[in-house]
């Protein structure tokens, strides 16, 4: 698996997304902000930009709703490996984990961690929620907001396809603090981690 994480929408190294995808097509997962209503006019506006800009790198977007697949995770199965790349993006990382694991998309990944073309990208929640626990997370964001009337508790596993708690937004961000106290938190346990400001990108 291929992996392109920015800090920050698609950061300074966007010409290199489209090389990395195996195809021109990607799937756009929004569900890290459905603590927001459905809607809610700055995510669809969110949407259409970042449509927009993977259009511009010669990229064909499609947006792939995990609430849609809550019942029916072979047809994301399908939908996901026929594009082989994801762009998901930032928001709340507690709420994309429910989402994943609502939707099957967590084992859809890591089914294709031992795939060279397949490729994982987006920014913010989206690399916190490769580390193998979010618990360095808990003093960042909000653990206990429920979205989804299927599942009533915190989900503390991360997809475990990194071994460090990926830390955007360090130093120049609004989040900036809440990050610091995630970083401390890491120091604190003994926990690896890697942090980016925003316009950076780690791609591995």
């Amino acid at each position: 698996m291929k992996f392109y994480l920015s800090s920050f929408k698609f950061g300074n190294k966007k010409d290199e997304l489209a090389q990395l995808a195996p195809g021109n097509k990607i799937a756009i997962i929004p569900n890290a902000l459905d603590f927001r209503p459905r809607d809610d006019t700055t995510t669809i506006r969110s949407l259409k930009n970042k449509i927009e800009r993977l259009d511009e790198l010669g990229l064909d977007a499609e947006v792939v709703g995990l609430r849609d697949f809550f019942d029916d995770k072979a047809s994301l199965k399908t939908a996901i490996e026929s594009k082989g790349a994801v762009f998901v993006l930032g928001g709340n990382v507690f709420v994309l984990r429910q989402a994943m694991f609502l939707s099957g998309l967590d084992e859809i990944i890591i089914s294709q961690a031992t795939n060279p073309n397949f490729l994982y990208a987006g920014y913010s929640a989206a690399g916190c929620v490769l580390a193998p626990s979010l618990r360095p997370y808990s003093v960042v964001g909000d653990p206990t907001i429920m979205p989804y009337e299927q599942l009533d508790h915190t989900i503390w596993e991360g997809l475990g396809l990194v071994d460090f708690a990926f830390m955007p937004h360090w130093h120049n961000h609004s989040e900036s603090n809440a990050i610091e106290r995630g970083i401390e938190y890491c120091k604190q346990h003994s926990i690896k981690y890697e942090a980016i400001e925003d316009g950076e990108v780690l791609i591995f």
